[in-house]
């Protein structure tokens, strides 16, 4: 007690001071008005109850349906999608994974795999430090140029993960082009939001993939100001994909530069796996091209790919690259040989889209009600949270299946679902039996169907 009779005579003395003299006031009266206050007795009877703040914000997603707990799942190397699930009593159970980001099982695929082992091997565990001091590798190097080949531009650009990736690039921009107007589509990552209002520029939100509203938006805005359109092809959480040819034409007719996050396309479209805008043969036309390495590549990492004067620019800026550890060597590695192993594998993005296909084709005959897409991802709406997250723990404990509740606010309340991600190792087998669990709990959990069904 005497020590905090001291340090409240100390507070309490310094706020006299600054209030007297005018210097510090409102950061002082900001502090007396705080929850948190020293009493000249030196008591703490007004102390902020942290740990209460902290249970009643947990509390509150509790009571939403919507707490999320985490499947302790140890992955299987060479059985994918296979894993083992360790249950809350310590007992383990073998699970069928049905909503991972591996969309190709390159996390297993003994190419890369082999390339890590030989990185670890040759240069040990960690980078070193930043790219900036100690931290680049002859990997990242060479990984870039994959990268930069990979879209078609002159330089390619690593960060630690597609969501510094997005931040950090986004941010930047506003700082290299004075007056910068973004245009932002409505279902944009988060990752892409937040670089967005980080850069501190003017920002507009266009109703998702409605180019009418993106081209009013764009007439408003100053003629004269720099622009960037910032948007999606495959869009993650109802599997939908942007017009990028529509984008671009309007990015041309306007003044605007584009910029397109491709992590969820990257490796599965395209003859080389370059994403959309490489299927649909606009690659050359987009400005800035966002993509990551722990998806469809199966490592972990981020990046862009433009042309050289614009990655420089953001390599020199970026403060998300430049204050950051670089990627592991064998990371760097084992993503090398993913990237260019599949640049040359197009029949395992075939069977990919057949197996999305075929999963899309066995709901709809259950009356099950998938979202209607012409991606690999395959959303099934339940519409509550709690009943999403009943179904998803009946999944995992009594059939097998695991697979995460979507919920807000990831999605809109209201829109809550079960996302699956067939890979091209989900047997024709795997799929009955989850059809069968999904018929059987859809009942069960008195979950809506497809009007025709119901």
């Amino acid at each position: 007690m005497e020590k905090l009779s001291n340090l409240a005579s100390v507070f309490w003395t310094v706020w006299g001071l600054h209030a007297r003299s005018g210097v510090g006031t409102e950061r002082a009266a900001r502090t007396s008005a705080s929850a948190f206050v020293f009493r000249r007795s030196g008591c703490v009877d007004d102390a902020v109850n942290y740990k209460a703040a902290f249970r009643s914000a947990v509390d509150q997603v509790r009571n939403e349906g919507r707490y999320r707990v985490f499947a302790d799942l140890k992955r299987r190397c060479g059985d994918f999608p296979r894993a083992t699930w360790t249950r809350p009593d310590g007992g383990e159970t073998d699970v069928v994974v049905w909503c991972s980001n591996d969309y190709l099982g390159q996390g297993q695929n003994p190419v890369v795999i082999q390339a890590m082992h030989e990185a670890i091997d040759a240069l040990g565990a960690g980078s070193g430090g930043t790219r900036n001091i100690s931290g680049t590798t002859r990997y990242h190097v060479e990984l870039e140029a994959e990268l930069a080949d990979l879209h078609a531009k002159s330089a390619a650009l690593l960060f630690t993960s597609g969501y510094v990736a997005n931040e950090g690039a986004l941010a930047t921009l506003g700082k290299i082009l004075p007056g910068l107007v973004i245009f932002s589509d409505a279902l944009n990552h988060a990752s892409m939001i937040a670089g967005i209002r980080n850069s501190g520029c003017a920002r507009h939100v266009f109703r998702h993939n409605d180019l009418e509203h993106l081209e009013a938006l764009l007439k408003a805005a100053p003629a004269k100001a720099p622009k960037l359109i910032a948007f999606e092809s495959v869009y993650s959480m109802d599997g939908d994909v942007a017009d990028i040819a529509g984008v671009v034409t309007l990015a041309k007719a306007y003044g605007a530069m584009t910029y397109l996050d491709e992590v969820h396309a990257v490796g599965l479209y395209g003859l080389r796996g370059g994403g959309v805008a490489e299927r649909d043969g606009v690659m050359a036309e987009v400005d800035i091209i966002e993509g990551t390495l722990g998806k469809a590549f199966g490592v972990m990492g981020g990046y862009i790919a433009a042309e050289a004067e614009i990655v420089d620019a953001i390599r020199s800026y970026a403060s998300g690259f430049i204050f950051t550890t670089s990627l592991p060597p064998a990371l760097a590695a084992g993503a090398i040989a993913s990237v260019s192993w599949l640049k040359v594998h197009h029949e395992v993005r075939i069977a990919h889209q057949a197996r999305a296909a075929a999963l899309k084709h066995r709901f709809a005959e259950a009356g099950l009600p998938a979202l209607e897409s012409s991606t690999h991802i395959v959303p099934v709406m339940v519409g509550d949270p709690v009943r999403c997250k009943m179904v998803s723990d009946m999944l995992l404990t009594d059939h097998g299946v695991y697979v995460q509740p979507i919920n807000y606010p990831t999605v809109p309340r209201g829109t809550e679902r079960l996302r699956f991600t067939p890979t091209p190792f989900h047997t024709d087998a795997m799929i009955h039996h989850l059809v069968e669990a999904m018929d059987h709990l859809w009942a069960r959990c008195n979950v809506a169907r497809r009007p025709a069904a119901a």
